[in-house]
């Protein structure tokens, strides 16, 4: 039933859809329905919106839910810089910015540059910090930043060793309450202390910084521990070290406190707790995988090709340094205490021996045996480390090789040229690749004279280790003994790139150029050397006498001089020196270097002979004669020394002069006996004369070769006038206008015998001698 006020529903009308119908009936409200159009507009449903219906949306329009057709989308917001938010950011990113370079700057070792920016850094941060208490609240500052910045900075001032400025720095942090963990920057502040030595100051900080840091940072307070021990090390306060490290190898044992506990109880004497602290010390867990799990347990590649990878990654690497440090540890403490835990020393050794044999070490324990042998050889007990070498004959192949090295070495110091090969075989049988054994076996050849084929053994000796410098060495030394100078220079300017301040090398270098006559390289070379040894007297002479054979005396005489002043007992130096100043016309000063040169040779009477002629050419006829007369009483049958006392006798009017010339016709007459004995021996010899001159002068070629650098000079200075010449014939006139004098002016100062070459027949195998330049 239709009522006047309620329409029916029930009357029929059109349904209305999504897009709208051409007529639709109103609501009993007069609310129209939701698919109802107005004004031409459907209304879309709430429950398709999200389809791409619009408010615009109009009966045949295109389906657009992305709204596409609407174009690109408006431009953004242009950034306001000048706004104080934007100046804020940028300069933030910059501070961040100068300290990343300082830290690289430091890591590339450019500490300057690193400073540099870490103050840049810290100017700009205090910038950053009144912009932001302009803008916003103190609570809004950048407490991270700001820290980061002050740390670096002090930082970067020890670095530099301004050791002041960053304590100073470290202080502003420290002291800040709202920087949370600063306490442990007291770490860093004890450890300048440290360096600047000031150890009471040290321990404080670092006691405060254990106080701060809560007991379960473990790593921490054992670190700050060791920095304890090792300053009360320092400071002699042996007792206090030892309770810090007893402390740490109670509660987390580690390497290098157990080592520092066993120097402490080595100061203070306790053997007993020697031996407890070395067992401690080796029972320290290494914590690192056994070799066994680098080794392919199938043939299955991949396995295999895992196992390649990280047999040598930097994790395998840092076990090996780890294993490696842990062994020289081991290796030093046991040399340390052994020879005071026990009555000697090889007992003291063959304890330690038996605790790292029951230890995880066991391979140390032939090490330590060798090092047994060789403090046999510093306390120069040879038979004693021989036997000891001996023992290890029948061990393993490197064992074997090691001693049977040292062994080779000790015969060839003897000069026991077949023991020292035959051991340098074993040892290289052993171990073929032990350049070590590979030198000693060639230095055994060249010791034969078999130049070449010591070569030979050098070269194989440098293919398996290209850093053995004991064999290039040896190399450049055969070299210059085959006269292939170039192959000898370029090996030893090889090895003066490897060591860049050995005096052997550079004395080789500078005598290679000298054979290949060119002096001034040499002088370079040997400028170079005495840089390195000032007061080496050989160095000193040697340039000397290259600067007298290029004409610079007065260079010459510089050299000489200094040499003769670090080493005033050369008799090569001493004779140049007296000869120079004879040359100059000092024979005054002359006088002091022939007279150290009669006491250094006493029984040679040339020396004394030329002090007298030194006198009387200064005019000091007195001193002369009394020379001379000495010279007389110590030498009388020498004829020389007659001839110059008749003639002064003669000139100054003494009533010896008989006695004198009577005692020189004796002398020349006898003289004159022998020389016809000689002579009437020789006429006798019939035909076996030429054999005997043969085997004479065979026998003077080889007493001239061994005394020529010796007796150079000195056979020159006999040949002057007045040394071995008979005088002339006395008159009235004055002294010096009758005779000749033996040291005129118009003498030609002779040149010194050149000196030994250095090092041609020394041969360095484990490493080089500790003697510079030896003879």
């Amino acid at each position: 039933m239709i009522t006047a006020k309620i329409p029916s529903t029930a009357v029929t009308r059109p349904v209305a859809t999504g897009y709208g119908s051409k007529t639709s009936l109103a609501s009993s409200m007069g609310r129209p329905m939701t698919g109802a159009i107005q004004d031409g507009v459907t209304r879309p449903m709430t429950a398709v919106r999200a389809a791409g219906f619009t408010k615009a949306a109009v009966r045949g329009s295109a389906f657009d839910p992305l709204g596409q057709s609407r174009g690109p989308a408006p431009p953004l917001e242009a950034k306001n810089e000048d706004s104080p938010e934007e100046k804020i950011r940028q300069l933030e990113k910059k501070v961040n910015e100068l300290v990343e370079e300082s830290c690289i700057a430091n890591s590339c070792g450019d500490l300057k540059l690193a400073l540099e920016k870490a103050k840049d850094a810290g100017r700009k941060e205090r910038i950053l910090v009144r912009q932001r208490e302009q803008v916003t609240t103190p609570e809004n500052i950048n407490l991270d930043l700001t820290y980061s910045v002050l740390f670096n900075l002090a930082s970067q001032y020890s670095a530099n060793e301004m050791y002041a400025e960053a304590l100073n720095t470290y202080q502003v942090i420290v002291k800040n309450k709202m920087f949370s963990n600063a306490g442990r920057l007291k770490v860093n502040m004890g450890n300048i202390y440290l360096k600047q030595r000031n150890y009471s100051k040290a321990i404080k900080f670092y006691r405060m910084a254990l106080d701060q840091i809560p007991s379960v940072h473990k790593e921490m307070r054992i670190k700050i521990m060791q920095n304890i021990g090792v300053t009360f090390i320092k400071t002699g306060q042996y007792s206090d070290a030892i309770n810090s490290f007893e402390h740490i190898m109670s509660l987390a044992p580690n390497l290098k406190a157990g080592f520092n506990l066993i120097l402490s109880y080595f100061a203070v004497g306790d053997r007993d707790k020697m031996k407890k602290a070395f067992q401690k010390l080796i029972a320290v867990p290494l914590e690192i995988d056994e070799d066994d799990k680098y080794i392919s347990p199938s043939d299955d590649p991949h396995t295999n090709l895992v196992i390649e990878a990280i047999k040598n990654d930097h994790l395998r690497q840092m076990e090996r340094e780890r294993k490696a440090m842990a062994e020289k540890y081991i290796m030093t403490a046991a040399k340390l205490i052994a020879p005071v835990i026990e009555t000697s020393f090889a007992v003291g050794y063959d304890w330690c021996v038996e605790v790292v044999k029951a230890s995880q070490y066991v391979e140390l324990a032939n090490d330590l045996e060798i090092n047994k042998a060789i403090t046999y050889l510093r306390q120069k007990d040879f038979n004693q480390a021989v036997e000891t070498l001996k023992m290890f004959e029948k061990k393993d192949s490197r064992v074997k090789s090691a001693a049977a090295t040292n062994l080779s070495f000790l015969y060839y110091l003897e000069n026991e040229f077949a023991q020292a090969s035959s051991y340098a075989d074993l040892a290289v049988n052993s171990d073929r690749y032990n350049p070590s054994a590979l030198t000693n076996k060639g230095n055994t050849v060249f010791a034969n004279g078999d130049y070449e084929k010591a070569a030979e053994f050098y070269k194989e000796a440098l293919r398996n280790d290209s850093s053995c410098t004991e064999a290039l060495y040896n190399i450049g030394l055969t070299y210059k003994r085959l006269n292939r100078l170039d192959e000898a220079l370029d090996c030893f300017l090889k090895l003066h790139a490897i060591l860049r301040n050995s005096a052997q090398v550079l004395y080789q270098i500078a005598n290679v150029y000298e054979l290949m006559e060119d002096p001034n390289q040499a002088i370079e070379w040997l400028m170079q050397l005495i840089s390195v040894v000032p007061t080496d007297s050989r160095a000193l002479s040697k340039l000397g006498e290259l600067y007298d054979s290029e004409g610079d005396k007065s260079q010459a005489f510089q050299y000489y001089y200094e040499s003769y002043r670090y080493f005033p007992s050369n008799i090569e130096v001493i004779e140049w020196l007296g000869a120079y100043y004879i040359d100059t016309q000092f024979c005054e000063k002359a006088i002091q270097y022939f007279e150290r040169a009669s006491l250094i040779q006493p029984s040679q009477v040339k020396w004394q002979l030329m002090v007298a002629s030194c006198f009387r050419r200064s005019g000091n006829y007195q001193k002369a004669l009394d020379t001379y007369k000495d010279i007389h009483r110590k030498f009388p049958e020498n004829v020389e020394c007659l001839r110059f006392l008749v003639r002064l006798c003669t000139d100054i009017g003494l009533k010896e002069v008989q006695e004198y010339a009577t005692k020189l016709k004796r002398l020349e007459k006898m003289k004159e006996i022998r020389e016809q004995r000689v002579r009437s021996g020789r006429d006798s010899g019939g035909g076996s004369r030429s054999r005997r001159e043969g085997s004479a002068g065979s026998d003077s070629g080889q007493s001239c070769s061994a005394s020529s650098k010796g007796e150079r000079l000195s056979a020159k200075l006999r040949a002057l006038p007045g040394t071995n010449e008979p005088y002339e014939s006395s008159s009235n006139k004055e002294i010096d206008a009758s005779y000749v004098d033996p040291l005129g002016p118009q003498i030609e100062r002779p040149k010194t015998a050149a000196r030994k070459r250095i090092d041609e027949d020394d041969f360095a195998d484990e490493e080089l001698g500790d003697d510079l330049l030896p003879e």
